[in-house]
């Protein structure tokens, strides 16, 4: 008989010694990330299993040894490349902490970027890791070294300039209008035939350009929009319902289902670990009853 389906477990939180940084040390089985972006980079280290990152350009798959480096606004998937799952940890450094340390060390000049998304580098995911342990053991001197020296020596070995956008062609400039619409009315947004309406083209066109410029059509944008939104909600201490109807969720379950799957843990643990950052265990994807126990004791 087969043995039992191997344990989901996430823990994706923020150590206050090291200011824009977010971490998540995670084992996913069954989780998939839908297409989605991040304002800043990811950094990633497997330590077992495989994980399948879906960009623009196809599939790639990544092993123990490997590092995934994903640059700031770029469209990607991920889910489990084999029946075990995979495990990692992550960094996700803001562009300002990017910037800042490729000011001191990279000769690349302008933004910097990552030429290419998944590497060999054992030693890299070795330093990825500790950064993660010294975090965790409150030892803010190691790891804000430890950043700093990974992120160079990355760099150094795959920096490049970002890559300029295309050119302000009709198409980008329409899809920047229709974000910018999808932005300011992100509770309330219009239909796909109204925005394009409002654009001056048509649906199928909108579909077209905003895909082109952001990697994926309008409404998973949109939903994606609405985590980050959340996410800074959050970590201002709002509430998850309260957050949920804010950013145009139907209420706190649609939340939960749509942050669960992008950011890789449920909101209410995501906002835990901002106000209990000594708590150490990693969480389960879904909190097992000894769980909520743990954290709303009869």
């Amino acid at each position: 008989m087969a043995g039992p389906a191997p344990k989901e477990w996430a823990r994706h939180w923020r150590y206050a010694q090291l200011p824009g940084l977010d971490l998540l040390r995670a084992h996913y089985v069954r989780h998939t990330f839908p297409r989605h972006s991040h304002d800043g980079y990811v950094i990633a280290s497997v330590t077992s299993g495989i994980e399948e990152v879906g960009l623009p350009t196809g599939r790639l798959h990544a092993v123990p040894g490997s590092v995934i480096m994903i640059n700031p606004e770029v469209a990607h998937t991920a889910r489990a490349g084999g029946p075990e799952g995979w495990a990692y940890h992550t960094l996700y450094p803001s562009a300002e902490v990017v910037a800042e340390i490729a000011g001191e060390t990279s000769a690349v000049r302008g933004t910097a970027a990552f030429a290419e998304t998944i590497v060999t580098d054992p030693h890299a995911g070795h330093l990825i890791r500790e950064v993660h342990r010294a975090a965790e053991e409150g030892n803010a001197l190691a790891a804000d070294s430890l950043l700093r020296v990974v992120v160079a020596r990355l760099l150094r070995d795959h920096g490049q300039p970002m890559t300029a956008r295309p050119g302000r062609s009709a198409g980008t400039r329409i899809a920047a209008r229709a974000r910018a619409v999808l932005e300011e009315r992100m509770a309330e947004p219009p239909s796909l035939e109204s925005l394009a309406t409002e654009l001056g083209t048509s649906p199928f066109a909108l579909l077209r350009a905003f895909k082109d410029a952001y990697g994926m059509p309008p409404h998973t944008w949109l939903t994606d929009a609405r985590v980050r939104a959340a996410r800074r909600l959050l970590d201002g201490g709002t509430a998850p319902a309260d957050a949920a109807v804010t950013v145009g969720f139907t209420d706190q379950p649609h939340l939960n289902r749509h942050f669960t799957r992008i950011v890789g843990v449920p909101p209410g643990a995501y906002q835990r670990e901002r106000k209990n950052v000594q708590d150490l265990s990693p969480l389960p994807l879904v909190p097992s009853r000894a769980w909520q126990n743990r954290q709303h004791p009869q």
